[in-house]
């Protein structure tokens, strides 16, 4: 059974919009390509594992409320799933189907013996105390305690979601399993296990492969302006990286709007500024929106927030010679055929955003051993994988002649469609 191309759905834009339906027309591509038979799309093109929860939680005002949360593993035949859990209002059942399939192919890309897995919340932790937050971290433990754990699945931080309820999350599994576990989750502060480097993780991946991609395109880091959509996480470590570099980081933004100065923001000042969900831009009179900020004139554009910005409606507006996508999503397949027609270098999120999975996986090699590495030790082996993986999708990209997003998902998929082999399964 082939998949719907996303332009043939009926349902017209909102289709175009599928996360979902966009991942599996590319995978498919990318499968044909390979040469893999249509049973290897069958297998891989949904998890193999989706479980549907409801978490009862006591909030303050001493009411019950019920909240929905899913957790997705796309396939396990190369490993145990490995992905973050988020909390958002947003979060869906597709969402984090299509999440799974892109953890798998991120592991793939940079050769990690992982699939993919993901996991979500519907609630928006914004209006939540942190009673309230601790009791819905656990609460989702108890009800996904009996398909996770250290050798099946392995959650992480995502959107809205950090170090400390990671801890709250791995406590609860340890009470559960009766024995201390800190390999049961990643993202976990140091003095519970963690890894130096795992918090600026996504962000340290997403500039390396600027610095790769700039070498392609024969300019420097150094005096390039540069627009991050987003500032949480991903988006503020990236900023400071850019900055300390040498780079011009000419506009900013986060869920309310955006900032913009060409002659360079002052990223330490926000930085400082900033709450803990990564919102500075209500402090500012004078912002723009996120739709102006996309489109401003600059180098080195990098969309670090949620899907779906970069369409066909605004692609032909985007001045960038360089994206790199930090978010999971971000640019749609229309969009990517765009930007690529117009030689824009698009380095996609399964590459970009992989230095995260990647520290997740030196954190559990590190659990699972009980010796833990220096931060030079972490950023000197996340260097090494990130470059290999960009060389790796860049080369299949020029040789093949097709943008870098196939070009990184038949990187990705291949180990997975091999493992799935030799095991028998098809």
């Amino acid at each position: 059974m082939v998949a719907d191309k996303a332009s043939d759905s009926p349902n017209g834009q909102n289709d175009k919009l599928d996360v979902l339906k966009s991942t599996q027309t590319i995978v498919q591509l990318a499968l044909e390509k390979l040469g893999y038979p249509d049973e290897v799309f069958e297998l891989l093109k949904e998890p193999i594992r989706m479980m549907t929860v409801r978490i009862p939680v006591r909030m303050d005002d001493d009411s019950i409320k019920i909240f929905t949360g899913y957790r997705a593993q796309h396939n396990d035949a190369v490993g145990p799933t490995k992905g973050g859990v988020r909390f958002h209002p947003g979060v869906s059942e597709k969402e984090v189907k299509a999440l799974s399939i892109w953890m798998s192919l991120k592991a793939g890309i940079v050769d990690l013996p992982y699939g993919g897995g993901k996991g979500g919340i519907v609630c928006d932790p914004r209006e939540m105390s942190f009673r309230e937050l601790e009791g819905i971290s656990r609460g989702y433990v108890r009800a996904i305690s009996q398909i996770v754990g250290p050798t099946k699945d392995i959650p992480a931080p995502d959107v809205f979601t950090n170090p400390q309820i990671m801890a709250w999350m791995m406590d609860e599994y340890s009470r559960i399993d009766e024995f201390n576990n800190p390999g049961f989750i990643t993202g976990k502060p140091l003095v519970l296990g963690g890894s130096h480097g795992r918090e600026s993780a996504t962000a340290k991946g997403v500039t390396i492969c600027i610095d790769e991609a700039v070498k392609k395109k024969g300019i420097s880091v150094n005096g390039a302006r540069v627009v991050i959509q987003g500032f949480g996480n991903a988006g503020s470590f990236l900023a400071k990286f850019l900055h300390d570099a040498g780079a011009k980081v000419i506009g900013i933004s986060d869920a309310y709007g955006g900032l913009h100065d060409p002659d360079g923001l002052d990223i330490d000042y926000l930085l400082d500024r900033r709450d803990s969900f990564g919102t500075v831009t209500k402090l500012f009179n004078d912002s723009i929106t996120n739709e102006e900020l996309l489109e401003l004139d600059c180098d080195i554009l990098v969309p670090a927030a949620v899907e779906n910005q970069i369409t066909e409606e605004n692609a032909h507006k985007i001045k960038a010679s360089i994206i790199v996508e930090a978010a999971n999503g971000p640019t749609t397949l229309e969009a990517t055929k765009i930007l690529s027609d117009r030689d824009i270098l698009l380095v996609p999120d399964v590459l970009a955003s992989a230095g995260g999975v990647t520290v997740s996986y030196f954190e559990w090699v590190q659990n699972n051993q009980g010796y833990y590495w220096s931060e030079e030790e972490v950023e000197e082996k996340l260097y090494k994988v990130m470059v290999k993986a960009f060389n790796a999708v860049y080369n299949t990209a020029e040789v093949r002649k097709i943008d870098m997003r196939l070009a990184a998902y038949m990187v990705g998929v291949r180990k997975m469609a091999e493992a799935a082999r030799f095991r028998g399964w098809i």
